[in-house]
């Protein structure tokens, strides 16, 4: 019987970040100095693919990034976005050149390979792409977004844990400088709201937000954690703006834009200051969670928490669709 969306969801939060290692290649489990992690692409259809790649493959790389190195590839990808199907070719020539080998499956890829990054920028294939992954037991991390749709979020989630296979998904925003450190460094005092705001361009074939939205999204459950009750969205053509109310009476906001400057950013108000977040800082601070988590096996990010910020954008779109009512977010977990 496959469990209930509620009850998966809150087994999530008990699991803690560690992860089984039993079922994991032996490379994982004891790698000496002269071991080299070997990770694969899935997807060449977007701009992360090769700054991953460069960050990993650099001749020097951070200490952070050293042991591993990209080795293989799968260049699709969406394969009816034009958007992303026209970077493949180009993405490809950018990674050949890094000594990346390309692969005309994700079945060739997965024998060549340690770890993944699934990359694929449309969201729709993931979860058949990362049910491969599972079967191999290969750890892997999946880029934004996790899935088209909250359900097939919540079945790559579930799926994982069936398989006894790490992953975690973020976007890079999470991991900027200020939202780390009002998370993980206790930077302004406990949170008591926070406004966040990147471009949230749109694509048909996504729930709105999924597309861009998830970057200002993800800024603001760094900040504010756990626990939205209740989602309100505002729309126009150029901008959104959504409200969600935690359980605990705090209030926080995201708007997206899509006209003027694209950008990222927002601030935090806390007990003891307040924070503002931006610019966008790189891929690097990511690259460095990714790899510790391809180390250690440790998810940097509970599903918890992941499975409620797509459910706060899914409920954001049920709001826009109901004339800007408030949606509960567990009209949309149950």
């Amino acid at each position: 019987m496959k469990p209930s969306r509620r009850s998966f969801i809150k087994k999530t939060t008990a699991l803690g970040a560690a992860a089984s290692l039993s079922s994991l290649p032996f490379s994982l489990l004891g790698n000496t100095k002269a071991d080299i992690i070997k990770i694969g692409i899935i997807g060449l259809d977007t701009s992360h693919a090769p700054a991953f790649t460069k960050l990993f493959n650099a001749e020097n790389p951070k200490p952070e990034l050293s042991g591993f190195r990209v080795v293989a590839a799968y260049p699709f990808g969406s394969r009816d976005i034009k958007s992303s199907m026209d970077r493949i070719p180009g993405y490809i020539d950018q990674v050949k050149e890094l000594g990346v080998e390309i692969v005309d499956s994700i079945d060739a890829l997965l024998q060549k390979v340690d770890v993944v990054l699934l990359e694929t920028n449309d969201g729709k294939p993931h979860l058949e792409q990362a049910r491969a992954v599972f079967k191999a037991k290969k750890p892997v991390f999946i880029d934004k977004p996790v899935a088209g749709s909250f359900s097939d979020a919540l079945k790559i989630y579930q799926e994982a844990e069936a398989a006894g296979v790490p992953m975690f998904s973020s976007s890079s925003l999470r991991y900027q400088k200020n939202v780390h450190a009002v998370r993980h460094e206790n930077k302004i005092g406990q949170v008591l709201a926070c406004d966040a705001f990147s471009p949230a361009t749109l694509e048909p074939s996504h729930p709105d937000l999924f597309w861009y939205g998830i970057h200002g999204v993800e800024i603001l459950f760094t900040a504010m954690g756990k626990g939205c009750e209740s989602v309100t969205r505002f729309s126009t053509q150029d901008a959104e703006v959504v409200i969600g109310t935690w359980k605990d009476g705090r209030i926080g906001t995201f708007r997206g834009m899509r006209s003027g400057k694209h950008d990222y950013g927002g601030t935090a108000f806390g007990t003891e200051g307040n924070l503002f977040f931006g610019p966008f800082e790189g891929y690097e601070p990511l690259a460095i969670q990714i790899a510790e988590f391809f180390r250690t096996k440790k998810l940097p990010v509970e599903p918890r928490e992941t499975l409620e910020i797509y459910a706060f954008m899914e409920a954001a779109d049920e709001s826009n669709r109901r004339g800007g009512i408030p949606i509960r977010i567990d009209s949309i977990l149950k």
